[in-house]
């Protein structure tokens, strides 16, 4: 592990394993912090921003790449090198992952017809992919930031960490096979299916019965069913319970509520059920996470 304080900012680097290195930035600095390093071609970079926001430069700053709060992006080119020159904005935290490709065809080589760019049309052409952070991978991120782990047993919990985060970026996702659906080439019915999105999650404290759903937007109880599976890869009830969670941990992130208030917000009527559900999304209590936060 490689450690350095600059100006209120810290750096640390994880290389646990050979193909593997991990980067942690904190800018608690009033000002935006430079970092650079050569990194070859045969290198994948994963980039989280957990807080913040940072900006990538490239061609001698002719061209620059925001990566922006709550966002992660993947960088691959193995035509040319992608040297990492960034620029840290104040009150930012970044953690990016380097990992080379051999190391990550061996670790997803099962997996490598839903990783668009380990399929072998692709293998030699650049990737590029800027998608918002999942909430689990985000209370990965937290864990990593905040843990008090002693120096003897932190690179083998960080290593752990970064399999678990890993594995959570890439898990398949089943609403990808929305597009070969033929229910979906019915554009009415698409519209129907995100309405009833949009209806329960402003309803969410007090969401429609299934049929009540389907009455408003006027399909029947199959169709809204089997639809919104195919569009968003989940039933209608478990896609609500993990936005209410994620609602609910935004909230709690912005100090304005306290745990009760945050629970009301999102459908509980009492506080045990509202800290037994987010204990069984995020596998710890909102008290606890909170506090994980301000640690």
């Amino acid at each position: 592990m490689m450690e350095k304080n600059v100006a209120q900012s810290t750096f640390q680097e994880f290389s646990f394993e050979e193909g593997f290195h991990l980067l942690e930035f904190k800018n608690e600095s009033h000002t935006s912090v430079e970092f650079k390093r050569d990194i070859d071609s045969t290198f994948i970079q994963l980039h989280f921003c957990v807080k913040g926001g940072a900006q990538f430069l490239f061609n001698k700053n002719s061209y620059s790449l925001d990566v922006l709060d709550g966002r992660s992006i993947i960088l691959y080119n193995p035509q040319r090198k992608l040297p990492i020159n960034l620029s840290i904005s104040s009150g930012s935290v970044l953690i990016s992952l380097l990992v080379s490709i051999k190391k990550f065809h061996a670790l997803f080589s099962e997996e490598a017809g839903f990783i668009s760019f380990l399929s072998d049309e692709n293998i030699n052409r650049k990737y590029y992919d800027d998608i918002e952070i999942k909430p689990t991978v985000r209370i990965v991120l937290q864990q990593m930031i905040n843990s008090n782990i002693s120096s003897s047993v932190r690179k083998l919990y960080i290593q752990g960490k970064v399999y678990e985060l890993l594995s959570l970026h890439f898990q398949q996702d089943e609403s990808n096979l929305a597009e070969y659906c033929p229910f979906l080439v019915d554009e009415q019915n698409v519209q129907k299916i995100r309405k009833a999105k949009d209806i329960i999650i402003h309803q969410m404290a007090e969401p429609p019965s299934l049929q009540e759903l389907a009455n408003e937007i006027g399909l029947n109880i199959k169709k809204l069913k089997e639809g919104f599976k195919q569009i968003y890869g989940d039933t209608v009830y478990s896609f609500l319970f993990d936005y209410k969670m994620e609602h609910a941990r935004r909230l709690l992130e912005s100090n304005q509520y306290n745990v009760n208030e945050v629970g009301s917000k999102v459908g509980y009527s009492t506080a045990s059920h509202f800290i037994a559900a987010f204990k069984k999304k995020f596998g710890t209590t909102p008290k606890k996470y909170v506090m994980s936060l301000t640690n």
